[in-house]
């Protein structure tokens, strides 16, 4: 029989403990679209997402790649990863979220919010945000079964 080996991934001031070859690749997708907008890397953060990527917030859904790069020169947000939830192409992250003024770059404005995100074929096919985990999780048909656990 094989054997388990675990390591350590740090997702904003979290490490997560995962055995390896369990990480999914959806995962690994989401963690990289945090990395390239809390680094400012819009092209990195547009190519990580498909073509008709669906977004959607309080402000209603739209889609396309365009309004991905829109939205990252506007928002002036960092969304800090707290809790990660996955099944199968569905991520839910429970972010903090920073909102920082353009003109100082200092935080403005700060909550907890709630992001679902589907991946298909190594791309991210749609973005949701949520004002809350629950109704994320609820949307998604995720629960507590599905968190990736913290070490």
């Amino acid at each position: 029989m094989g054997y388990v080996r675990s390591v350590y991934i740090e997702i904003g001031n979290n490490f997560y403990k995962q055995v390896l070859g369990v990480m999914t690749s959806e995962l690994n997708i989401v963690h990289e679209w945090h990395t390239a907008l809390n680094n400012g890397d819009a092209d990195q953060l547009v190519a990580l997402v498909h073509r008709d990527v669906e977004v959607g917030g309080p402000r209603g859904t739209t889609s396309g790649r365009q309004v991905v790069r829109e939205w990252f020169g506007r928002a002036n947000v960092h969304l800090d990863p707290r809790r990660f939830f996955n099944r199968k192409n569905t991520v839910v992250v429970e972010e903090l979220g920073e909102w920082l003024s353009p003109d100082t770059g200092l935080v403005i404005d700060s909550q907890i919010v709630a992001t679902l995100f589907v991946v298909n074929d190594g791309l991210i096919s749609s973005i949701m945000r949520y004002a809350d985990l629950e109704t994320a999780l609820k949307e998604a048909s995720l629960g507590e079964s599905d968190k990736v656990q913290l070490d």
